[in-house]
């Protein structure tokens, strides 16, 4: 098994359309082996895993056994875990900038926040109070977390811009199967505290390890010295000078309002049926579930569609434009339909646009990445900070 070494570092692109602008040729890395881009993606798939599931079944599993009937500790701890990851992603990004080792820049904190995850996971398992597991759940999000943003740093760092669209796409149909293959799981699970913490953790252990061992990241040692990491230096971390980096200031932008707009709406939905239905959200229960499973499939075309076609066309922000519309599109069908099935198709349309958008829309930050050389950990970090929280799930 080979792999495509990242020697040729590419070009940063400062503006235009981006696909249409960007060097080729000899200014850009070599295509990846297909190799790494399924391990990359597995290793998402992992990563995401180990770090949804608890979101999606396992935390309410284990506040209901710590605390009966104080379901608002499970928000008290989400957002503890939540505040955690958007201080720690940029961190470990710059500090992976900076490393110079043997193992290269990214493999050691791989690594490390790879254990980090697993104590998590222990932690959370054998949590005897409430406060324990909040301490479980924002190490979680310190490891796993953390780890997506280096994962999305090695793209930067490896990627050409002819394939960024495609691996983008896989990465949104990642971010789909996992929250389902780990809720399934987590149901088969949820007598065992141990095993519905461990199993999916597993996954992300085995993805990760696969990761690390297979894919050769070259020597950093001989990189120019990155300096010391001073009080300045952190600080300059969490921030960057929109006026410098007006490309990726604006894709910022857009992603954070396009995000705002969608934890909105996937976050009320049970509530927006049971209110124009004329029924309690216990009875919406299985037409939820049913719209989600619908939806998945959606997003998971429009991310494959929308990030293959972008690299095709090379072009980005036609797609990004309409994805926001096609989501757009879906809630106003929602919010005005009289009957169920209008109300499928616009969960259906929703969705669709969001694959398009969050697959073509990653791509075109990986295209205008400031400082692709010396900074990709670190502005891929302030990326994250534009991915309000939500609920894994889709919109329904």
């Amino acid at each position: 098994m080979t792999f495509t070494p990242a020697d040729q570092p590419p070009v940063p692109v400062t503006g235009g359309e981006t696909a249409a602008t960007t060097a080729t040729g000899a200014d850009e890395p070599p295509k990846a082996a297909a190799s790494y881009i399924w391990l990359v993606t597995f290793a998402n798939f992992g990563v995401f895993m180990a770090l949804v599931t608890p979101i999606a079944i396992s935390l309410a599993i284990r506040v209901e056994q710590l605390a009966p009937g104080n379901e608002e500790y499970l928000g008290y701890v989400t957002g503890a875990g939540g505040i955690a990851a958007l201080l720690a992603a940029p961190l470990f990004g710059m500090l992976s900038d900076r490393t110079r080792s043997r193992l290269g820049r990214r493999r050691p904190y791989l690594i490390g926040l790879t254990v980090v995850g697993v104590i998590a996971l222990l932690v959370l398992a054998e949590a005897t109070s409430i406060l324990v597991l909040a301490l479980g759940w924002i190490l979680a999000q310190i490891g796993w977390g953390s780890m997506m943003t280096l994962l999305t740093a090695s793209l930067a760092d490896r990627l050409p811009e002819s394939q960024r669209g495609r691996v983008s796409a896989l990465g949104g149909v990642v971010s789909q199967l996992a929250p389902v293959a780990g809720a399934l799981l987590a149901g088969g699970l949820a007598g065992d505290n141990f095993l519905l913490f461990l199993v999916p953790g597993a996954v992300g252990i085995v993805g990760a390890a696969l990761f690390v061992c297979l894919v050769h990241e070259p020597d950093s040692r001989q990189l120019p010295a990155a300096g010391p990491v001073t009080v300045s230096a952190l600080a300059r971390t969490y921030v960057f000078d929109p006026r410098q980096s007006p490309d990726f200031a604006w894709n910022w932008l857009g992603k954070f309002l396009f995000m705002s707009g969608l934890t909105f709406s996937s976050t009320f939905t049970a509530f927006y049926l049971a209110a124009r239905l004329g029924v309690t959200v216990d009875e919406v229960s299985g037409l939820v579930a049913g719209i989600a499973g619908g939806s998945i499939l959606a997003a998971m075309a429009g991310a494959v569609g929308g990030g293959f076609l972008s690299d095709k066309l090379r072009r980005r922000r036609v797609f990004v434009l309409a994805g926001a519309c096609v989501f757009a599109t879906g809630a106003v069908v929602m919010a005005l339909s009289p009957s169920i099935p209008l109300i499928i198709v616009g969960a259906v349309l929703g969705n669709l646009g969001i694959g398009v958008f969050s697959a073509v829309d990653q791509a075109l930050m990986l295209d205008v990445l400031p400082a692709r050389e010396t900074e990709a950990g670190r502005y891929t970090g302030i990326y994250g900070f534009a991915n309000t929280p939500r609920s894994p799930w889709p919109a329904a």
